[in-house]
């Protein structure tokens, strides 16, 4: 099995002629991954920060369950069905008052194209067409689509290799002030020349609310969030919030934005949305929104095959019930201090440039590149599942993780740093 995995299949971000190495998982359950040899790993990554649950939990397995009785999938278009409106009316309820408005997926990164065709549609629809390009900051991570590619980090992400082909937009610097500092003069100022320069060009500027992730795993402060906020607003500019990594519970807040008390004019979720079961996405919008794109009888023109599925919307609504019915906000607290403690010891180490810790989510960046199979050699050995990317060594567990796992984890990172 694994011998034609390496040969015919894919992975992420890796070469498919000299792949890492990959690790057969034969089942998972809460928060521990069972590999086909029966090696146990706890799982430090919630399966790329979804799997918030933990896995194979019997609520969940409940609700695709009932669904799949009923129907595992039917077309959006000219049907809708209840577990779509009941899930749209959980997301109306959880998110700021003014995003009311809800366009289903199947990925995060369509629901950040679905974001961008909005914003530039309503412009198109204000007769301001030359409103067609997007402000966003260095570090920052929405995608791999083309739409979605063209707002990464165009230097140090992942898709440099296509900034021939798509769209050219406008890169602030990292917003540098951690989270938890105050906002000096100066911090703003490249942000606000960019806006004041091109303001009558850039349709929205779109962020990741707190925490930059797969771009660096950099949390900043909520007061430049804030101030960013009243600068769209002064010049005109439509906010998009991409609350995919963010959202329900990660930071400590059931949304990212939160911390900084603001309301964007679209919002982007997905990962969580599901409690990691399956994939699917939304892109939430306010009034004013809604009615610039639907101005002179607009139609919004996406489509996917997969939208609203019914057996994902189901998932995720009883994935929601479940979230809220539980001491959420306290087991994310309880998994922040075991991390700030537990992961602080490393702080004095030689190889470690800087610990940060924000909510479920505890990051060690070490002065130089991890070699990631060698790491995941280590990690396994030690039975955990831990998938570093450039200099960072990262953890997301799942809520439900115990103290004693989770102390498993933070060990284990020990293990890079000789």
């Amino acid at each position: 099995m694994t011998n034609f995995d390496r040969t015919h299949i894919w992975h992420p971000y890796t070469s498919i002629t000299n792949p890492l190495p990959t690790y057969p998982v034969k089942s998972a359950s809460g928060s521990r991954l069972t590999l086909e040899d029966g090696t146990e790993l706890i799982d430090g990554m919630s399966s790329w920060w979804c799997a918030i649950h933990g896995y194979n939990h019997p609520v969940l397995n409940a609700a695709a369950e009932t669904q799949l009785g009923k129907m595992s999938h039917v077309m959006f278009g000219g049907l809708t069905h209840e577990p779509a409106i009941r899930l749209a009316r959980q997301l109306v309820e959880l998110t700021p008052d003014p995003l009311q408005y809800i366009f289903f997926s199947d990925s995060g990164s369509v629901s950040v194209d679905v974001a961008l065709k909005m914003a530039l549609q309503f412009w198109h629809n204000q007769g301001r067409p030359e409103k067609h390009r997007m402000l966003t900051v260095y570090g920052g991570y929405h995608g791999d689509t083309f739409g979605a590619m063209s707002v990464c980090d165009p230097i140090t992400g992942m898709h440099k290799l296509f900034s021939g082909a798509v769209n050219k937009h406008l890169f602030a610097p990292r917003p540098e002030p951690q989270f938890g500092s105050t906002l000096t003069a100066t911090d703003l100022e490249p942000i606000q020349q960019l806006l004041e320069t091109h303001n009558n060009e850039i349709a929205a500027m779109i962020l990741e609310p707190i925490v930059q992730g797969a771009g660096g795993m950099w949390f900043y402060s909520a007061e430049y969030l804030n101030a960013v906020a009243q600068l769209c607003k002064k010049y005109d500019v439509l906010l998009i919030l991409d609350e995919i990594a963010t959202g329900f519970g990660r930071t400590g807040k059931l949304f990212a934005s939160e911390h900084a008390g603001i309301t964007p004019d679209i919002m982007c979720l997905g990962k969580a949305l599901t409690g990691g079961y399956m994939s699917l996405a939304a892109t939430l919008c306010n009034e004013r929104v809604r009615d610039g794109i639907s101005a002179n009888d607009g139609i919004l023109m996406h489509g996917p095959t997969f939208m609203a599925n019914p057996l994902a919307c189901n998932i995720a609504s009883a994935s929601i019930d479940l979230l809220l019915k539980s001491d959420w906000q306290q087991k994310v607290a309880t998994i922040e201090q075991q991390l700030t403690h537990e992961l602080g010891k490393y702080c004095s180490h030689d190889a470690v440039a800087d610990i940060r810790v924000l909510g479920a989510i505890g990051v060690v960046e070490l002065h130089k590149q991890i070699d990631i199979a060698e790491a995941q050699k280590a990690f396994v050995a030690a039975g955990v599942w831990i998938r570093p990317f450039g200099k960072l060594a990262y953890l997301m567990p799942p809520y439900t993780i115990n103290t004693t796992d989770l102390s498993k984890l933070t060990s284990a990172i020990g293990l890079i740093l000789e």
